[in-house]
């Protein structure tokens, strides 16, 4: 496997490789591929007659995929349809499964995909360029009230109407095409202080709406549960508040809301077990050498066995 350190760089490598548990003959799951960094660390220790699958739908990251290993599957797919391709590939259960969630480094040093306000691009910020609505044709479309709902909820920006109110003013007299109109746009809005952090937000609202990754995770959460062997493991790398929030709840609860179901005894139903009740963070050293890591979190699940309590 070519090895990409320009493309991202892994975070919490070995954590999550230990986490995941690796075990003979089992199968596991790399669902955000990428530039291959996990799933090359997970093949290096896999253990005699397991198999590892990986997910990414972006183009980029077909680049990476291991030539001649035959111990690795690669999955051209959101991983919203981890169930879909499993049952594809005769799969009925899975050991592990990692999730390194959010945009990685690749993305935002892309200057063509408009991921980024450090450059001028078009406006995409499309995980998949091949399929969907760009960044560009939501903030050009949708309803002034979708558009303040989008950063209320996945940039919690608390001026998300004016925020909204100004760019519906703006297209109407020149549509917005690129990352530099949308922060001359936006940025007379923003607290001198936290300019270049609520500026993210904004650019982080779009990027989540546009790739329905909220929506996305949540299903590929409720796949993971059902597809996990008894033993099996969640590893999950977090990056913001809303995603970060929705994986507790899954792995505490089994569900988005985080709501405890108990049987008719008042014992806990959780599909789940968490094993790092506090999250896992990267150390000084990781963060100075890798800038991404620093907003991380890991968290780590099992599946009991059918007689544990």
């Amino acid at each position: 496997m070519p090895n990409c350190p320009t493309y991202h760089i892994p975070v919490l490598l070995h954590a999550c490789v230990e986490a995941l548990s690796l075990r003979p003959g089992g199968c596991y799951v790399d669902v955000t591929f990428g530039g291959g960094g996990h799933s090359r660390e997970i093949l290096r220790q896999l253990p005699p007659g397991a198999h590892l699958y990986g997910f990414d739908q972006d183009a980029d990251a077909e680049q990476n995929i291991p030539a001649g290993e035959e111990r690795f599957t690669f999955v051209r797919s959101n991983f919203r349809y981890l169930k879909n391709w499993m049952r594809y590939y005769g799969v009925e259960q899975v050991d592990g499964l990692l999730a390194d969630l959010g945009v990685s480094s690749h993305h935002f040093d892309d200057e063509n995909r408009g991921f980024s306000f450090r450059h001028d691009a078009p406006l995409d910020m499309r995980m998949n360029c091949r399929a969907g609505e760009t960044a560009a044709d939501l903030l050009n479309t949708a309803t002034e009230e979708e558009l303040a709902r989008i950063f209320r909820l996945y940039g919690e920006l608390k001026n998300a109407n004016r925020l909204a109110a100004t760019l519906v003013a703006q297209r109407r007299n020149h549509p917005l095409r690129t990352t530099g109109e949308l922060a001359e746009c936006v940025r007379p809005l923003l607290p001198p202080a936290r300019e270049k952090k609520d500026l993210a937000k904004v650019f982080q609202a779009l990027r989540i709406a546009v790739n329905h990754e909220m929506e996305a995770l949540q299903e590929m959460l409720k796949a993971a549960i059902e597809l996990l062997a008894p033993g099996g493991r969640l590893v999950v790398l977090t990056y913001h508040s809303l995603e970060d929030r929705l994986v507790k709840n899954f792995m505490r609860a089994g569900n988005a809301d985080g709501r405890i179901e108990q049987d008719f005894y008042g014992n806990r139903l959780a599909p789940l077990r968490p094993v790092n009740n506090k999250v896992i963070l990267p150390d000084d050293a990781e963060q100075e050498a890798n800038p991404r890591s620093r907003s991380a979190k890991l968290r780590i699940a099992v599946k009991p066995e059918a007689n544990s309590k």
